[in-house]
């Protein structure tokens, strides 16, 4: 009976740690273990994190540009039309 109750006790208990590893605190503790808990990121990684927050801020500053030059290219070509398409016959 005991050793049925301990085979139950560690079949429920395998899920538990499974979610507690995979959790934000399990994280925080391998990062710990592995020596980058209270140091923070490498120098290195903490570049190319700055690096990569630049390059996402040129590139939407890029895409907003290129939205405003495709309006003025809409307006450009409105206006290029042929005038008479756009008068009403009398």
């Amino acid at each position: 009976m005991w050793v049925l109750a301990i085979i139950l006790i560690v079949a429920l208990m395998i899920p538990v740690a499974a979610i507690l590893v995979d959790s934000p605190l399990g994280r925080s503790v391998a990062r710990r273990l592995e020596g980058g808990g209270a140091t923070g990121p490498a120098p290195e990684l903490r570049d190319l994190q700055r690096k990569v927050e630049t390059l996402e801020t040129e590139i939407e500053d890029l895409n907003r540009s290129l939205s405003g030059m495709r309006d003025e290219l809409q307006f450009v070509q409105r206006l290029l039309e042929d005038p008479h398409k756009k008068k009403p016959a009398p």
